[in-house]
């Protein structure tokens, strides 16, 4: 099975000042603005900025229930996390911006984050993730019989063999 999730819903007090926030206050991207007026409503996505396939659906409130939800869809917890690969930079840019961080930065084992409230005082991390260790390891073994080292290490360690220069083998592999 292969499933992921699309969207996630924000109910927005109005459709314009919330795509001025998320676009261009905090670099979104608008995907869809699409008018539906047989349900007096638009059909409005971002999503943030690069690869991620995560989108948010900006959804005026229509009821005084949706309404009253505006700003507290989390009852206080923090309802976004928005990764990003330099944290530096996009706590500078969101700062000077006038984005409102309630929560400073902190170093956490899973990375860096600082909290911050979107315009309706709905809370999101921005965090940036450690860098995981590499997939693959490199190391030079020194052997007076390359073959033999060689096949011992695909063999017995499964590992791949690159026999580059004279005199040395190149092991590549996890847990090397």
């Amino acid at each position: 099975m292969n499933q992921h999730l699309a969207l996630s819903t924000l109910v927005v007090r109005d459709y314009d000042e919330a795509i001025a926030f998320f676009v261009g206050t905090l670099g979104f991207q608008l995907i869809e603005d699409t008018d539906q007026p047989e349900q007096a409503k638009r059909w409005v996505v971002v999503q943030p900025a690069g690869a991620g396939n995560a989108q948010l659906l900006l959804a005026r409130a229509s009821t005084p229930e949706q309404a009253a939800r505006i700003g507290s869809q989390t009852g206080g917890r923090v309802a976004f996390f928005l990764y990003t690969d330099n944290f530096e930079r996009d706590h500078a840019r969101y700062s000077a911006a006038g984005v409102r961080f309630v929560r400073p930065r902190t170093e956490q084992p899973y990375g860096t984050v600082a909290v911050f409230a979107d315009l309706y005082g709905n809370l999101w991390d921005l965090v940036q993730l450690r860098q995981p260790p590499p997939a693959a390891v490199h190391s030079v073994v020194f052997a007076k019989d390359k073959a033999r080292v060689a096949a011992f290490y695909r063999a017995v360690l499964a590992l791949e063999v690159a026999e580059d220069e004279p005199g040395f083998t190149l092991l590549t592999g996890r847990g090397i």
